[in-house]
């Protein structure tokens, strides 16, 4: 029998062991297929199309931005074009979608010099531009991420800026191995905020960016880092690829890509920049950032020794699809839609067309939705997969997929009837299918690497998480009703923060009059950097508020009605100033106390902490509004109004780093930072303030500027009728007394300075 129970026992403790084991490994497993979020999006784009909003406004219109050739970038516009492919050194199209803006920098904002600037690549400006937007249109203040595990991957391709710029090698000189190096695109990007996870650079030409979110969805599943950065970029710094197009015959004459039409004769470039901020879902649910959409699923492979080094491989492509949807556990019926390569060639867009009716195509019974948004904003090259993702995005939130541009009818070269595959010809509403939305997104690249991603819209939040680390009442809105509230804005010098209001201005107006004014103030406050120069406007509705900031934008920054004020350096934290007696005024605090919880909250627990010292109510005397004269009430209301302003400005998001305080408000100070509790700073400010009026009687205080030692020796003719009341400092001292003693010592001081 022993020998059983040894053996029961046994396999007990192994059928526990093989459960925990079984447990563990679905818990990786699970980690490592969860869904990564997209909580931001940031673009620069042709068409001015500089936020997600322009972005959809100009695709939901079917807006073509086509245009010449740039005039500001030194390109030889005279003898560049020449109707005639076979032409040296000339392109036979003058035309395409660009960043006309793209040499607009303000290097100032990110402690740059204008000599660096100038060798700096501007992809690597425009990204470090919607790099630090992403984060702020995702509520984060990227100065809080600096040390954080966060990974930055961007695609993008060499452009040609570096060998440009070279030609001005005795201003520029120094900064020319960082300015044009592609690695730098993502190490700047890092350097500049302070991140510590992975930063990557990835060039397979046209996939690049794709194939950097597929590197970003892998790093955040392995743990490597806990938010990330995936981006694409291209801007052309000369008019290197027209030219070698135009040898190959793959440019449209027009500049416009036409996607699986029977009319496309090439593809048309384009150039643009865009960025996604990614978390674990979990992640971005419990830090409560918005989820945009997810990421289910995402494949990246090659073409091999395929029949040419450029030319696109079917069967490749077929190969990454279907390992994007196995990686999301999904099968191609499931998906509603793809945004995909559509590039406008005669050899490329039957190859991937085939691919999707081979696999989306099948065994599905409505139709795969097909587009490309190349018909609108051209060839993004190694930016293209970036702006598909965002695009589908938006299109999943606004229930719409955008119209192929230039479709006069889907081309012969492809059998539409092999499976259900279908162009979008009109702007079409999201079909209804009682399950989420799915699309997927296509890049293939020149070098021979293919990226698919599947997309899947946001799911539910579940009412049973909690949308932020904290549960404290600091989390809480700090205003529960609409009232006078704050703006704050600020910027780098009097252009920046002119800039930053008006399009703070812009931004409110173009979202509508749902936008509380209570909702911005809290954005402005909690979730925005602050810089040198800065503002605050204050009202109670949206159009006052908003020609505020107008007037600010219109006015270098400075405008009647707005405080005003900036600083030579910004200090590595926040100050908390507290004042002495003085700063009450009748009336402080009582509004307060009606619409903010959190300042309520403070105030009740002052009261409680002050009732065992006093013989009057907190709650009655602000709220009632009355006159504060005598100095045993004046001095702990102003310490409970100042610990409590101390908690808005917490729930507010503003934690200060260090604290000062003069009199009351210096025991203020010692409460706020923890070196007194609450009970025992309502102790000390309250028998200090009876101290305080017992010396001084009915008659007053005034300050002597002598030490303590040298008032005490002065007063000794006044014993009993003059004593010291506090200490300012070294060298200042307030005595109280009756008003006769204080006449009398005022009298005998005059030599000294002593002053009311």
């Amino acid at each position: 029998m022993a020998n059983e129970d040894k053996l029961r026992d046994y396999l007990k403790l192994v059928t526990t062991d093989l459960r925990q084991t079984r447990r563990r490994l679905q818990e990786v497993e699970a980690r490592q297929q969860e869904p990564i979020a997209i909580v931001s999006m940031s673009c620069r784009f042709p068409g001015n199309a500089h936020t997600p909003e322009d972005f959809w406004d100009m695709l939901a219109a079917g807006v073509d931005t086509v245009s010449e050739l740039p005039s500001n970038r030194g390109w030889d516009l005279g003898n560049l074009y020449h109707p005639d492919p076979e032409h040296q050194g000339t392109s036979y199209t003058r035309s395409g979608s660009f960043l006309h803006d793209a040499a607009d920098f303000d290097p100032a904002f990110f402690g740059i010099s204008p000599r660096e600037a100038t060798m700096m690549d501007p992809q690597q400006r425009l990204l470090l531009e919607t790099s630090w937007e992403v984060l702020e249109r995702a509520g984060i203040d990227p100065g809080t991420l600096r040390g954080e595990k966060a990974g930055v991957f961007v695609g993008s391709s060499d452009q040609g800026y570096g060998a440009a710029a070279a030609r001005a090698r005795d201003r520029v000189e120094g900064h020319m191995l960082t300015g044009g190096s592609g690695a730098v695109l993502s190490g700047r990007i890092a350097y500049t905020l302070g991140f510590e996870g992975p930063a990557v650079t990835v060039d397979t030409m046209c996939s690049s960016s794709l194939v950097a979110l597929h590197l970003a969805v892998q790093s955040l599943r392995q743990d490597e880092c806990r938010l990330a950065l995936a981006a694409g970029a291209t801007v052309m710094a000369g008019p290197r690829n027209f030219v070698e197009f135009s040898r190959q015959r793959g440019l449209a004459p027009d500049g416009r890509c036409k996607p699986f039409a029977a009319g496309a004769d090439g593809t048309g470039w384009g150039e643009g920049v865009g960025v996604l901020l990614l978390e674990r879902l979990s992640d971005a649910r419990r830090n409560g950032h918005p989820v945009l959409a997810v990421v289910r699923g995402s494949a990246v492979n090659q073409d091999g020794a395929s029949n040419g080094l450029t030319a696109p491989n079917g069967p490749a492509q077929e190969r990454v699809i279907r390992a994007a949807l196995a990686n999301a556990r999904l099968s191609a019926s499931l998906v509603d839609a793809v945004e995909a390569h559509g590039t406008g060639t005669t050899l490329g867009d039957p190859i991937e067309a085939q691919a999707l009716l081979a696999t989306y195509g099948q065994d599905r019974e409505e139709p795969l939705l097909t587009g490309s948004l190349k018909s609108n904003i051209g060839h993004l090259q190694a930016g293209s997969g970036v702006a598909g993702v965002i695009k589908m995005v938006l299109a999943m939130h606004h229930g719409v997929l955008p119209k192929l541009l230039h479709l006069d009818e889907p081309t012969p070269h492809v059998d539409w009837s092999s499976g259900a595959v279908e162009l979008l010809t009109e702007n079409q509403e999201w079909p209804e299918t009682g399950r989420p939305r799915r699309a997927g997104v296509s890049s293939f690249g020149g070098s021979g690497t293919n990226a698919h991603v599947i997309l899947e819209e946001a799911p539910e939040a579940d009412p049973g998480t909690q949308d932020r680390e904290t549960t404290d009442d600091t989390a809480a809105p700090v205003f529960a009703t609409e009232g006078l509230v704050p703006w704050v804005v600020s910027g780098r010098g009097g252009e920046g923060l002119a800039g930053q209001a008006g399009r703070l201005a812009a931004s409110v107006e173009s979202a509508g009059e749902d936008v509380r004014p209570v909702d911005v103030a809290w954005s402005l406050a909690a979730t925005r950097a602050a810089f040198e120069n800065r503002a605050v406007v204050l009202g109670t509705e949206r159009d006052e508020l908003v020609a505020q900031l107008s007037d600010l934008a219109g006015n270098a920054g400075t405008a009647p009605g707005a405080v005003t004020g900036s600083f030579d350096v910004v200090p590595d934290g926040t100050v908390f100033v507290f004042p002495g007696q003085g700063a009450q005024w009748v009336g402080m605090g009582r509004e307060l106390w009606e619409v903010s919880p959190v300042f309520a909250a403070s105030m009740e627990a002052c009261e409680g902490a002050l009732a065992p010292f006093v013989d009057w109510s907190l709650s009655e005397v602000v709220r009632g509004g009355g006159e504060l004269v005598d100095v045993d009430v004046v001095q702990p209301v102003s310490w409970a109004v100042m610990v409590s302003l101390a908690a808005v400005w917490r729930g507010c998001g503003v934690v200060p780093s260090v604290v000062v305080g003069h009199s009351q408000g210096e025991i203020a100070a010692a409460v706020v930072a923890g070196g007194l509790s609450l009970e025992d700073g309502a102790r000390v400010v309250a028998l200090r303030s009876r101290a305080i009026r017992a010396i001084a009687g009915r008659g007053g205080m005034v300050s002597v500027p002598l030490s303590l030692d040298g008032v005490e020796e002065l007063l000794a003719g006044w014993a009993g009728r003059v004593g010291v009341a506090a200490v300012n400092g070294p060298g200042s001292v307030v005595v109280a007394g009756d008003a006769d003693a204080l006449d009398e010592l005022m009298a005998h001081c005059e030599g000294v300075g002593v002053r009311a």
